[in-house]
């Protein structure tokens, strides 16, 4: 019997899903990406399941809806302890899996500290939420920069994010989410200092350990980029022109119509203000940049493994957990919003040899990457697990169906912002339904004529049979969206 396959989880923070040259963004430069979408089945319509960190990776980790498992939003203490056996990690390692993580975790609050662990799988734990904010309790990134003499209060900016009231200000904080503009002189955190190198260093580090032969690894790699602040070194910034770049998605009226959801108190990180103001043009080109130096980093990433002769026998998934307004309508960061540039992410998934490599438009959701991954190790779907695995028609099977005739997301008091916003998102092929919940608020989009959103039809009775056919079909979702019941015995 063959070995089982490694597995290496590379899974970006805040990431579009329009940001790879090879997808079709030809103001970006990632040419490792561009490689490995050739190798890879690519996901082009890839949705996660809530538009904030913590829900979204305690999702995608368990293959269930957040709501389901009870994960909802940031800020909680720990991942709930009952459900930790559901973790891919924990059931990984269960079979025998060497697991480890580098970067965020993101299951629990790591407000001003290290978070609170469950039993989660991971034997090799190098854990580096937040590099922009120094954080130095429990930060392996910072001991590292300390390691080689330097002291890292000279090369991280802090965030000056002390409080609740701070982080409902966080708008108002440059170093939060703001634009911080490198020169030559005067750079952001340079490369060879930078926390996405130093997830590359530590990948190397664990896949170099000295382990049983034959013993499989998962290795889940984290940066914290391209999260804001938009703060690129300038080694890569410097090869952008903002002037040259398209900006924001952005019409009139856009404005107007987040003035009403934030006049009814819709939770979302900052307040909308024209493009302009944002200088989204330039908070773009940080971004790229970012995003470009992830892409360097990765590629050197597969060279090791190409190199090591590890490559063949290892599945390779790139991702985000969720995306980025990046001046979108006039916000950036993130909230209580379902546009495509928040809600949809880059996927990928490589297995030279299994996985047949083409481009898809499916619509696929990132609860489905856990059962996935356990039909392609040969490995039973736990009953709780609601994704639909991929596995069969990613490996060259045939896909009578659609593989989803809609996706969903969730946003459930996910920020801790006083309004504690609930909200859901239906979207099928064409249409998409927005329904902010007991504020008599719904924007349904036809992604067809307006596939950036701009053009809410909710209120049109043109379109009052097509919204209240799928404010029907959303409520089904989500009655549904409940975990599996356990076994039945008998009648009674």
């Amino acid at each position: 019997m063959p070995p089982r396959p490694n597995i290496l989880w590379y899974c970006t923070d805040q990431q579009r899903f329009d940001t790879i040259a090879a997808l079709g963004n030809a103001h970006i430069n990632t040419p490792n990406l561009d490689k490995f979408v050739d190798q890879s089945a690519v996901f082009t319509h890839a949705f996660c399941q809530s538009p904030i960190c913590t829900p979204s990776r305690a999702s995608f980790l368990t293959g269930m809806y957040p709501s389901a498992i009870g994960v909802n939003g940031n800020g909680f203490r720990s991942f709930p302890r009952h459900y930790e056996d559901r973790l891919i990690t924990k059931a990984l390692r269960d079979e025998g899996y060497d697991c480890g993580l580098i970067g965020k975790l993101h299951l629990g609050s790591a407000f001003l500290r290290r978070e609170e662990r469950v039993d989660d799988g991971y034997d090799y734990f190098q854990y580096s939420h937040d590099p922009k904010g120094g954080n130095e309790r429990g930060n392996e990134y910072v001991e590292w920069i300390k390691a080689q003499g330097i002291d890292h209060n000279t090369v991280l900016r802090a965030r000056d994010i002390t409080s609740l009231d701070d982080y409902r200000n966080s708008h108002k904080h440059q170093g939060f989410g703001g634009f911080l503009e490198p020169t030559a002189e005067n750079d952001n955190v340079p490369p060879h200092l930078h926390q996405t190198h130093w997830c590359t260093e530590k990948a190397i580090e664990f896949i170099k350990r000295n382990r049983e032969p034959d013993k499989p690894w998962l290795l889940s790699i984290n940066p914290f980029d391209p999260h804001p602040p938009f703060d690129a070194p300038w080694e890569y910034y410097r090869r952008y022109d903002p002037e040259s770049l398209p900006g924001a998605h952005f019409e009139d009226g856009d404005i107007e119509h987040q003035q009403r959801l934030e006049a009814a108190g819709i939770d979302f990180q900052n307040r909308a203000r024209h493009p302009e103001d944002l200088q989204h043009k330039h908070i773009q080109a940080s971004y790229y940049a970012m995003i470009e130096f992830i892409d360097e980093e990765f590629g050197r990433l597969l060279d090791f493994l190409d190199e090591s002769g590890g490559r063949e026998n290892t599945i390779i998934i790139f991702m985000s957990d969720h995306g980025e307004t990046l001046g979108d309508h006039g916000l950036v960061l993130k909230g209580c919003r379902f546009y495509e540039g928040l809600a949809r992410v880059p996927l990928m998934i490589s297995w030279l040899g299994e996985i047949q490599p083409r481009i898809s438009d499916e619509l696929i959701e990132l609860v489905d990457i856990v059962p996935t991954l356990y039909e392609l190790l040969e490995l039973n779907v736990p009953a709780y697990v609601q994704g639909r695995s991929a596995a069969s028609w990613i490996c060259g099977g045939a896909l009578n169906a659609p593989h989803r005739e809609f996706v969903r997301a969730e946003h459930y008091a996910a920020t801790n912002f006083p309004d504690e916003t609930h909200a859901t998102m239906y979207r099928d092929r064409r249409w998409k339904l927005v329904v902010y919940h007991q504020k008599n608020i719904c924007e349904l989009y036809d992604l067809e004529k307006d596939p950036w959103e701009h053009d809410d039809l909710s209120d049109n009775p043109d379109y009052a049979a097509t919204k209240w056919d799928l404010l029907r079909k959303s409520y089904d979702a989500t009655v549904y969206a409940h975990p599996a019941q356990t076994d039945r015995y008998g009648p009674f």
